[in-house]
């Protein structure tokens, strides 16, 4: 396998996320021929409007755009909210509509709760809307939910980090 770089996108803002600590723990765990590196840009996005979506395009998507052109991958992880995926991740996903970086991009899905399944269904209608390689055998579900977890405390659990460390492994081969 050849060095590989995966953007991590957590689709949650908060400081204690369990989509941006299990994201932290798969950069951790991620053999040494994979970079998992995590977008930290979410909350730096303007509102979408396609008057925007011209040049000079704002910095922060322009930042975007170029993350997810030099990575070989995706790696999403978000939260439901109210049945829905958070509007800051598809805020997101809309400035990367009319993009030439993201159509046929590989994107793994991880989701920490397994209640939490009609966001994941709606971001997945999403993505492949917009023209994403799903590699299903690299998607996961984990249950985070009510159990505190930090990074650390991810890479610690024994199933835990032996389940991301094979999505991250299977969406490398992809």
């Amino acid at each position: 396998m050849k060095n590989l770089q995966i953007l991590a996108i957590s689709g949650s803002l908060r400081a204690k996320s369990s989509n941006t600590a299990v994201l932290q723990a798969a950069s951790i765990l991620a053999p040494k021929e994979i970079e998992i590196i995590l977008y930290s840009g979410l909350a730096n996005l303007p509102h979408f409007n396609p008057d925007l979506d011209c040049e000079p395009l704002p910095d922060a998507v322009i930042s975007l755009r170029q993350q997810i052109k030099s990575s070989d991958a995706i790696m999403i992880s978000s939260p439901e909210y109210a049945h829905g995926v958070p509007g800051s991740c598809k805020n997101a996903l809309d400035w990367l509509v009319s993009s030439t970086e993201f159509p046929g991009k590989l994107v793994a899905l991880i989701n920490t709760n397994p209640r939490a399944t009609i966001a994941l269904s709606s971001l997945r209608e999403i993505l492949v809307t917009m023209s994403a390689q799903i590699v299903e055998p690299a998607n996961l579900t984990l249950n985070l939910a009510g159990r505190g977890l930090n990074t650390e405390g991810i890479v610690a659990d024994e199933e835990l980090s032996k389940s991301l460390g094979k999505a991250i492994r299977r969406l490398g081969e992809a």
